[in-house]
């Protein structure tokens, strides 16, 4: 997921106004490779690259596959569907399926980013340990701390509304990803340009991963949620000469330069840090420790790290806010929430649900005090994340679907070609994603299967549907504002 990572994207889809009628510029904005460029930034990052180093040369498989079968049905579904209703995901489950789960999917897109702000914190608290102290990286008090501390001052910018921060995304890009990701990469080829062996092997036998039972792809998941927001940019599809032609363009495009930034420094990280002894935090600041000492340039490890904690700190601070605004609106229109929820303050934040959400965030990392192996932690709360998301997605496809059986005339700007056969092929994608998540990794096969199962189960159960489906089930039409919705879209 970009510097900021994916789900930090996704709140400019989530906060496309429904009251905007489908509007269409008039003449063409933008062009296709001004789209993938987008589309790149916000999808490419760094944070995964550690999860498929521990494959090493196998990684390419591993996310070649996701792209083929997900990355690619969610784009081009997304741009037919943004062609045709504006207002988000909410908007085009409303219409293809039905309200309360339209109200689902906007839910699971807010909701994933409880599970997600935690295991991005993670790894800003394992980058600045590099700075301090690398021991810090493993220590699980230390990294609850950071996290806390973080997300409540990221809590306290927020709520007050401030503009500023709007254009840090296209830095963070800039900054914590291609920057640092082409020094990584760089080094790693002139390393082996020495002679120097390479951690992981480099030979044709490896393409593929060790079978050893589902546990030894259970990892190729967290691709799922590295490449989950590719349908915010879909909005702009209308803004091309010839969507028909050019938005699949742009979007082969942006899947060939996301997957050569996921790829290459993935690899440059199992070329010099060995699988066994690699982080999953901490993985790209062992990597770029362990070049820099190589060539005698150990100074620049702090310097590395600070450009990549400015960039996921700026991802962080500049799109908090964003779900949670998406959801407020349509609570207001439809009286989702109760009014506790709904209330904004001075600056025309929703700080109750910033609030809120920060609560349940602190005692999420708690976990990381709580359980000894940071990885370990990271890794389940990246796939209770990714399981939320899929929800999203299964909606989506079984949306799109519908749509065009029932709505075959209504205008798009875009149609997918075979769409039957993309949105399957995404929703068995979709659908094995979420199955597998349940299998504990093999890297991780020391602790209870079922411990595992419970905590991740447990994860999706409680938040992406008994919670949502609690507020159905109890609302009351004295929680409908949609005056106060439509005041707080015009302020």
């Amino acid at each position: 997921m970009s510097s900021m990572d994916v789900p930090a994207e996704v709140p400019r889809q989530v906060s496309q106004r429904p009251a905007a009628a489908d509007r269409r510029p008039a003449t063409p904005t933008m062009t296709w490779v001004t789209l993938a460029l987008m589309t790149t930034a916000s999808v490419a990052s760094l944070r995964a690259a550690p999860t498929m180093a521990v494959y090493g040369l196998a990684c390419v498989f591993l996310y070649l596959v996701p792209a083929i079968v997900f990355l690619l049905p969610t784009a081009l579904v997304s741009a037919e569907l943004a062609s045709g209703w504006s207002g988000g995901v909410y908007r085009w489950v409303a219409e293809g399926l039905s309200k309360p789960l339209g109200f689902l999917a906007v839910w699971c897109q807010f909701a994933m980013t409880i599970f997600y702000y935690p295991s991005l914190l993670a790894f800003v608290a394992s980058t600045i340990a590099y700075v301090i102290d690398p021991s810090l990286a493993a220590n699980g008090l230390y990294t609850a701390i950071v996290i806390m501390v973080l997300y409540w001052t990221g809590v306290w910018v927020s709520s007050h509304g401030t503009k500023t921060l709007a254009g840090l995304s296209s830095w963070g890009l800039v900054i914590g990803t291609l920057v640092p990701g082409t020094i990584l990469v760089v080094l790693g080829m002139v390393f082996l340009a020495q002679g120097n062996p390479s951690a992981a092997p480099m030979t044709a036998d490896h393409l593929l991963p060790q079978w050893t039972g589902l546990a030894s792809l259970v990892l190729i998941v967290n691709n799922f949620l590295s490449y989950s927001g590719m349908e915010m940019n879909a909005v702009h599809v209308s803004s091309l000469k010839n969507p028909a032609k050019e938005y699949p363009k742009s979007m082969f495009l942006a899947v060939g330069l996301v997957l050569l930034i996921f790829i290459l420094p993935a690899l440059a990280i199992s070329w010099v840090v060995p699988a066994d002894k690699l982080s999953l935090t901490a993985g790209v600041m062992q990597a770029f420790q362990a070049f820099f000492a190589y060539f005698g340039v150990g100074w620049m490890t702090p310097i590395a790290a600070v450009m990549l904690i400015s960039a996921s700190l700026a991802g962080m601070l500049t799109w908090l806010a964003g779900p949670s605004k998406g959801l407020l609106e349509i609570s207001r229109q439809e009286g989702y929430l109760p009014p506790f929820l709904q209330k904004l303050n001075k600056y025309g934040i929703q700080q109750n649900i910033l609030v809120t959400q920060g609560v349940v965030t602190s005692v999420i990392a708690l976990g990381y005090a709580l359980i000894p192996n940071v990885s370990s932690v990271y890794w389940i709360f990246s796939t209770i994340t990714t399981q939320v998301y899929l929800i999203v997605y299964l909606l989506m496809f079984a949306a799109a679907m519908r749509l065009r059986k029932t709505r075959p005339d209504h205008p798009r700007g875009y149609r997918v070609p075979a769409i039957g056969v993309v949105c399957v092929t995404g929703l068995l994608a979709s659908a094995a994603a979420l199955a597998i998540g349940f299998v504990p990794p093999s890297q991780f096969g020391g602790g209870s299967v079922w411990s595992y199962v419970l905590i991740v189960g447990g994860g999706l159960v409680i938040l992406g549907l008994l919670i949502p489906w609690a507020f159905l089930k109890f609302r009351k039409p004295s929680w409908r504002q949609p005056a106060a919705a439509t005041e707080a879209r015009e302020a």
